[in-house]
């Protein structure tokens, strides 16, 4: 894998899950692998951290955000305050089932590609899925033979077409 340059389309962040950060093993494969995508420890509750990420991602479009668990979450509220900002999400077994997730009132066109294991029991795919397809139109889903950390799913996504 090449890893992306500074002259990437498209900024990319990764949204760690609740009880994660930057050192967690999913951002630190990104931080071997793809060093451009940009890391940071999120902390609080869901809005404090989406105003971290509001802060951080101020003035940028185009963005792709990657988020896994808790991180999905954030990345589906982000993009249904700030669609305009958002070219696509990447989410991993999404807790689109915590905090009392309600989907907007009209589906986001935002491309999203939807990764969850059908073995998860942190975030059910039977929970997850109905939420993620009342909130995206452009939505493709993956249900894989894995569990809510995707350790074996994960390595193998075509991460160089993802990210840019």
């Amino acid at each position: 894998m090449s890893p992306l340059t500074p002259r990437q389309a498209s900024p990319v962040f990764f949204l760690h899950g609740l009880e994660s950060s930057s050192r967690g093993t999913k951002a630190q494969w990104f931080a071997t692998h793809f060093p451009a995508v940009r890391l940071r420890d999120y902390d609080g509750d869901l809005d404090r951290r989406l105003t971290q990420l509001e802060a951080e991602t101020a003035g940028l479009d185009r963005l792709v955000l990657v988020g896994s668990s808790f991180g999905g979450l954030m990345a589906a509220c982000f993009a249904a305050h700030h669609p305009q900002q958002c070219r696509r999400l990447i989410l991993l077994a999404p807790a689109l089932n915590f905090n009392g997730y309600r989907p907007p009132a009209a589906p986001l066109a935002v491309e999203t590609l939807l990764v969850i294991g059908e073995h998860d029991t942190v975030c059910p795919p039977d929970l997850v899925l109905p939420l993620a397809r009342a909130t995206f139109s452009n939505l493709t889903v993956r249900v894989t033979d894995d569990d809510h950390m995707l350790h074996r799913t994960f390595p193998g996504l075509d991460w160089p077409s993802l990210l840019t």
